[in-house]
């Protein structure tokens, strides 16, 4: 009599898993470590300094992060406060009011923005968006009072990276928040219609505060996004080590730093310095992660369910 052996793949699976997630882990570490120790000159002889001043000045070997850690968190900042917005109105419109057709071309258009390589947006950004900027948008600006938009109109500098970054990260939120809107279930909203809400009430209450948790996700997978990218920030952005309240002037962040200058770091302390740049990127990347994860927790406990 033949009897048919079922084999347990549930140990291995584990074990796979496992050893993936530890990987991962070992890897971050590894990373971490690297950081630190090809730090070490820097931090020896600058200390906590480093990073409230900000100095730039590699010929007489005076060092700060004050300002690049400035210029990162700006147009950041700038970039979520425009993208953020658009991002879940372009979403709601896709589900709830657009036509099935429309939908898909202008979701496809969304998705193939994400797929555009950034050193693209920053080409673009240089020769195209910077002079439409100096020329048309700035001079506007320019009017109105305030230390936000004073200097000349250059076309580059915080603003321009801040937009350029918004419509980088744009696609990303995006999408995210419009498949969080479709695992809404059509029998609460429908319920809602039913008691005679108006579409933006059942948005408003109802499809929101459903997907709130992912949409912080989504919200926070763009700053990530946003907060190390390279080379479309390195061409708008200005590369001017100063920190200025105006929003036209030049400026700089860590990830433009490093890709341009990394290669012209000849004496120890100028590369150890740069590879502390690094370490401030990767502490701040760790700390939004660390943000993200509490967030998300205290929402989950604010709005009992949802995503």
């Amino acid at each position: 009599m033949r009897t048919d052996r079922r084999i347990d793949w549930d140990p291995l699976f584990r074990s796979l898993t496992l050893g993936g997630g530890l990987v991962l882990m070992l890897v971050v570490v590894a990373i971490f470590w690297e950081l630190w120790q090809g730090s070490q000159l820097s931090l020896q002889k600058f200390g906590w300094s480093f990073l409230f001043t900000e100095t730039w000045d590699p010929v007489s070997e005076t060092f700060g992060a004050a300002s690049t850690i400035y210029g990162t968190l700006l147009s950041t900042c700038i970039a979520m406060v425009l993208a953020v917005p658009l991002s879940l109105a372009i979403a709601l419109f896709l589900v709830e009011l657009a036509p099935p057709r429309l939908a898909a071309a202008v979701g496809a258009g969304i998705e193939l923005l994400a797929a555009i390589p950034s050193i693209i947006y920053g080409m673009w950004g240089l020769f195209v968006f910077a002079p439409f900027m100096a020329e048309k948008v700035q001079p506007l600006l320019a009017k109105i009072p305030g230390p936000f938009f004073t200097g000349p109109p250059m076309g580059i500098g915080m603003l321009s990276a801040g937009i350029i970054l918004a419509l980088m990260i744009l696609p990303f939120i995006t999408s995210v928040t419009r498949d969080i809107f479709r695992m809404v279930p059509a029998v609460v909203k429908e319920s809602a219609y039913g008691m005679g809400s108006t579409t933006w009430e059942v948005t408003r209450k109802v499809t929101i505060p459903y997907g709130i948790q992912g949409i912080v996700g989504a919200c926070f997978l763009g700053l990530g996004r946003a907060i190390g990218e390279t080379m479309a920030v390195t061409f708008v952005i200005g590369n001017r080590h100063e920190i200025s309240a105006s929003l036209f002037a030049a400026g700089n962040s860590i990830a433009s730093t490093l890709a341009n200058e990394f290669t012209e770091a000849s004496e120890e302390i100028y590369l150890s310095s740069l590879v502390e740049l690094g370490l401030v990127l990767f502490g701040l990347t760790l700390l939004l992660q660390l943000l993200a994860q509490w967030w998300l927790k205290r929402t989950r406990r604010r709005m009992g369910g949802g995503l």
